[in-house]
């Protein structure tokens, strides 16, 4: 069961963060209006979760956004999509009970009325209740499946991390190095440069907006990249990609440094560095491997409980922090994975 579960309040209204306006590019506060409403009343099959955690994730830009995305957007007028820590407060369904923990999709809001479809994963691991939005919500599983199911380094490989101190990146280079992989992290902060050498376990950083990052990598993996991680795309991952190793495997997480998709961006041709190089180029979301993540789950609180893996929580306080959060996201101001405390 988690521990450390805060003490939240059960307030008799419903405050919600609401998407006033589809963004330019990233979403900004003002795309945003707080709101009230009455507290819902779950139906037969459905619970009603007090949202205790927020999560902001990079992907709400796109769930945000007109522009193509897997998703559709969130609809003009309602609560901001959102991955959330909550507990039951009542439940009309017999797989759920009053007081169960649960990650899931809950948005930004006190409440939410759920199915069973919205359920993520349910709070079982002996980790306190915001490693659920963290190591063991959608960062820490994208960072464990799609390292290991895509990038399968070996041991003595280099593993070349981009945004290597953020919510995935920083787990993404500690996996790696428990799979016996040498990682270089890609961060545009000397803080996080320092974190990524000091706490992660990085072998090697390196501030790219300081640094001749071609330089940089060809003197930090002189034989060449085997696994690329990127959460960037755009000039970083056309620099990386001309130091990858024959048959290395780039793992296509994020696309972070592109500011629109409309109209098309343009860039360096890549078609004969991938077929010289004999790349393989794979994309990652999380929602195609659900099948794996409660497996994964427990894999990652072994490896937390073994001391081998660690987390970083950057927590704002107050549901009013929420219309702000992904622009901060995105300007790099997170130490750790942003969560926002409501209770």
């Amino acid at each position: 069961m988690p521990t450390d579960i805060p003490t939240y309040s059960t307030p008799g209204e419903n405050r919600q963060v609401l998407l006033a306006r589809r963004p330019a590019g990233v979403p900004q506060a003002s795309d945003f209006e707080l709101a009230s409403a009455s507290v819902p009343e779950p139906g037969n099959g459905e619970i009603l979760v007090r949202n205790v955690y927020l999560s902001v994730d990079p992907a709400q830009r796109g769930w945000a956004s007109a522009e193509a995305n897997y998703s559709a957007p969130v609809p003009l007028g309602g609560p901001m999509r959102a991955l959330a820590v909550g507990v039951v407060q009542e439940s009309r369904h017999p797989d759920f009970k009053a007081g169960d923990a649960l990650y899931g999709w809950f948005g930004w809001q006190d409440y939410a009325v759920a199915t069973p479809a919205q359920v993520i994963h349910r709070a079982t691991q002996d980790l306190p209740l915001a490693a659920f939005g963290s190591l063991l919500g959608i960062n820490g599983v994208t960072a464990y499946l799609a390292l290991t199911e895509l990038g399968r380094p070996r041991e003595g490989d280099t593993l070349v991390v981009s945004t290597a101190a953020g919510s995935v990146g920083s787990f993404v280079g500690q996996i790696g190095r428990n799979l016996g992989a040498r990682a270089i992290g890609l961060t545009g902060d000397d803080r996080k440069v320092a974190l990524c050498r000091e706490r992660y376990g990085y072998a090697d950083a390196i501030n790219y907006k300081t640094a001749d990052l071609d330089a940089a990598v060809a003197k930090a993996a002189p034989d060449g990249v085997n696994v690329y991680f990127d959460n960037t795309g755009g000039s970083i991952l056309d620099t990386v990609l001309r130091r990858m190793a024959i048959g290395g495997r780039i793992v296509q997480c994020g696309t972070a440094s592109v500011a629109s998709w409309n109209p098309l961006p343009t860039g360096p041709r890549n078609e004969r560095e991938i077929m010289l190089r004999r790349l393989v180029w794979s994309g990652f979301v999380i929602f195609d491997h659900m099948a794996r993540y409660a497996a994964a789950c427990d894999d990652l609180a072994r490896l937390c409980k073994a001391g081998t893996l660690t987390y970083d929580i950057d927590l704002a306080q107050g549901i009013e922090e929420a219309p702000g959060a992904i622009a901060s996201l995105y300007a790099g101001e997170n130490l750790g994975k942003k969560l926002i405390f409501i209770g």
